[in-house]
């Protein structure tokens, strides 16, 4: 007589016996395969169903899984991201002190080359990637990058959050005070650009995943329906 083999007495396999899954599988694990399979399915519809179940298994009553984990970018998060850079850029702008700063990150150049500027603009895309990618607020998730390779989210926060500092020292008129030279003017705005990136980040991922349709199916529909 043979002896049963494992599938035949029902013991568990592991990620390395094949496409069985982990021994324990949670959500997460499940969410992952359904991305997955997103990634190989060519037709438009098939892949909007499988999205559509992902955010069926993310509503799960009773589920913790997602207390975590952001993987959607909506344009829920934007809005939450415009918030954040509001609120942090709102102090600076009553600040003298930014014409300072920024005077100092302009007229200080090697080789007519402005290091500190170049420094200053560095630190708040690093900032802003160290935030969102590697702290422990959030598992973020980096779904469908642009070029395959920059994080939609990166990109939206930093740009929300340029575009939101632009708009509030304009329309309180801390662009013109002083007579500021183009570049000056520059670089008040990466000064106030830094605290509300910071801000944009936090409003970003501290809420958690957001409701509503992922950016990318918004942007996906016109060539679907041409």
């Amino acid at each position: 007589m043979t002896e049963p083999n494992d599938s035949e007495m029902g013991t568990p396999h592991t990620e390395s016996s094949g496409n069985a899954g982990p021994d324990d599988p949670n959500i997460d694990d499940l969410i992952a395969k359904l991305e997955r399979l997103e990634t190989t399915v060519d037709d438009d519809h098939e892949r909007r169903k499988v999205r559509q179940t992902i955010a069926l298994v993310e509503r799960m009553p009773g589920s913790r899984a997602f207390t975590r984990r952001v993987s959607k970018y909506t344009t829920r998060d934007m809005a939450e991201a415009f918030v954040g850079a509001v609120l942090f850029s709102l102090p600076l702008l009553v600040e003298d002190g930014v014409f300072e700063i920024a005077d100092y990150l302009t007229s200080v150049t090697i080789a007519s080359v402005p290091p500190f500027f170049i420094a200053n603009v560095v630190f708040v895309v690093v900032l802003t990637a160290g935030m969102l990618y590697y702290t422990d607020f959030r598992d973020v998730q980096i779904h469908r990058p642009v070029f395959g390779i920059i994080p939609r989210r990166l990109i939206g926060v930093l740009a929300i959050s340029l575009l939101t500092a632009t708009l509030m020292m304009y329309m309180w008129g801390r662009l013109a005070a002083e007579d500021p030279t183009s570049f000056e003017t520059v670089g008040r705005v990466t000064v106030i650009w830094a605290a509300a990136a910071f801000g944009a980040a936090l409003g970003d991922i501290l809420p958690g995943e957001s409701t509503g349709t992922d950016v990318s199916e918004l942007l996906d529909r016109p060539d679907s329906e041409t």
